[in-house]
């Protein structure tokens, strides 16, 4: 079974930035879409960032123009690149990949913003 671990979770001060990557445990062929969602205390597990094979992308609203998502297929990683973080972004974040009918998700890395 393929695992998904991610990294670059941690704490950063309003305004900063951070860097998350998700890698998968096997060579997976033709993923079709890698995302990444977040739960924060209390609230439902929501989508941050998606993008499909053919490189094609979806935010949430709340994080349009802060957050970039990308991908290198070759390595079966997906990135989120979190800049201008506040306190609202706060949250346990997981990384899913879509391949063959089936989704693997990673045990999720925290994401803490201060004010």
């Amino acid at each position: 079974q393929v695992q998904l671990v991610e990294s670059g979770g941690g704490l950063v001060q309003a305004g900063g930035s951070l860097r998350l990557s998700c890698g998968a445990s096997a060579l997976i062929f033709k993923i079709n879409a890698m995302g990444w969602y977040r739960q924060a205390p209390g609230k439902q597990r929501e989508l941050v960032a998606a993008m499909s094979s053919g490189g094609i992308t979806n935010y949430a609203d709340s994080v349009k123009g802060r957050f970039t998502i990308s991908r290198d297929n070759a390595k079966n990683t997906v990135y989120l690149q979190m800049n201008s973080l506040k306190p609202e972004d706060t949250a346990v974040y997981y990384c899913k990949f879509s391949w063959s009918g089936m989704d693997s998700w990673g045990k999720g890395t925290l994401v803490t913003v201060s004010s």
